[in-house]
């Protein structure tokens, strides 16, 4: 069996395989993370839209924030 997948490694090294142009697939890369940061800059004043809200004390919370400053009232 080692000797079957030793010859079809060999068979398929020796096909001629065309390759993508490196300037092509970089080009792509960068158009993606271009495109990932102009969503970024369209949606950066999203969280800035309403004034926060303070958080109530919910008793069935398992784990009440009880930290100044992350809305536990005091």
């Amino acid at each position: 069996m080692l000797t079957q997948v030793l010859a079809a490694a060999e068979a398929a090294g020796e096909a001629h395989v065309e390759t993508v142009s490196p300037f092509l697939v970089g080009g792509g890369i960068f158009a993606v993370f271009l495109l990932l940061m102009f969503a970024t800059i369209a949606f950066r004043s999203v969280g800035q839209r309403h004034p926060a809200v303070e958080e109530h004390a919910d008793p069935h919370r398992q784990h009440p924030a009880k930290h100044p400053g992350f809305g536990a009232k005091h």
